[in-house]
């Protein structure tokens, strides 16, 4: 009756996000007195999970799963999950573990909680607090089923080192057919995406024209950002409505927001009030987005932002 948890993987690599959840699921589990088993597809060193507290690795190769698809993911965690006996199963807030909760809590008949942002207050039945109102506010929510589907909201638990001898064990699926010919788009492997970003650079309206993104993006390359924007940018199509961050765009939960020349509407914040830190480049010192901002620059963006990429650039040839 152990805690399984599905630790996503890009290019064989495991995602931030896995060593959270591992994490939680570590600390939620002794308070059950149980074991973690985490489900890890085309990872290439599964063992890593053992530095998080995971007692068990049920490791799936397979090339016809290099690309996400969220139907045959769910399947392979319910086959996992019924393996296991478990009734708790946690997965983190990635864009893709969004689209996989729901269809997983179906298969698996269990009552699913997301933006969970803390352990268990208690397990009979199971009560968590998790954000709501798009991080407004937060509430107490309750699982009376049998099996329970938690998400955790980036960055709310901390990965926590926990070493363990993690158990490798080859987990051999029964796939679909009907569903494995479903074509999925492969992402771009030299994109960040905003959703799983740990730093995002933003602009707005403040950056005059499309013809000026060039410093927006050397700045996210600099980083190693993901590039968004507020929705009177997208509106104007100077971008993609894909970067739209805010309350009717995309969420983030970075733990960096660097927002230039936006003024830091409600709805934008919305958006973006759940990330760590907000640093906002604004020339307007009563911009609204000042109240939120953890640091804040009054200027010229076209003065600060090369200065700022000047001495990112400096710093990292520095301590190469």
């Amino acid at each position: 009756m152990g805690i399984l948890i599905y630790a996503e993987s890009e290019n064989g690599k495991y995602k931030k996000d896995s060593f959270e959840i591992a994490s939680y699921a570590r600390v939620t589990a002794n308070k059950l007195n149980t074991s973690v088993t985490a489900v890890s597809i085309n990872a290439n060193d599964p063992s890593e999970l053992g530095n998080y507290g995971v007692d068990k690795v049920l490791h799936i190769s397979n090339d016809s799963l290099k690309n996400f698809n969220a139907a045959i993911y769910a399947d392979i965690i319910k086959q996992a999950f019924e393996k296991e006996s478990s009734n708790l199963a946690i997965l983190s807030s990635s864009a893709n573990a969004k689209y996989l909760g729901s269809l997983l809590s179906v298969k698996i008949n269990a009552g699913y909680i997301t933006n969970v942002i803390e352990i268990p207050k208690g397990f009979n039945p199971l009560t968590v607090k998790r954000n709501s109102f798009t991080n407004k506010a937060f509430e107490y929510a309750k699982i009376n089923s049998n099996n329970r589907l938690l998400a955790l909201s980036k960055n709310s638990h901390g990965i926590i080192e926990n070493k363990t001898s993690a158990q490798i064990e080859i987990f051999e699926v029964t796939l679909v057919s009907s569903e494995i010919n479903v074509k999925s788009t492969e992402k771009a492997s030299n994109k960040v995406t905003i959703a799983d970003a740990e730093i995002v650079v933003s602009g707005g309206r403040g950056l005059k024209g499309p013809e000026n993104w060039g410093m927006v993006e050397e700045l996210a390359d600099v980083l190693g950002a993901a590039i968004a924007c507020s929705k009177p940018v997208s509106d104007l199509g100077w971008r993609p409505h894909s970067e739209h961050v805010g309350q009717t765009g995309k969420l983030v939960s970075s733990n960096l927001y660097i927002a230039i020349g936006i003024s830091g509407a409600i709805q934008h914040l919305a958006g973006i009030n759940s990330s760590k830190i907000k640093v906002v480049i604004n020339n307007d010192p009563d911009a609204p987005f000042f109240k939120a901002a953890d640091y804040g620059i009054v200027g010229d963006a076209f003065e600060v932002v090369p200065k700022l990429i000047e001495g990112l650039k400096t710093f990292k040839s520095e301590n190469a």
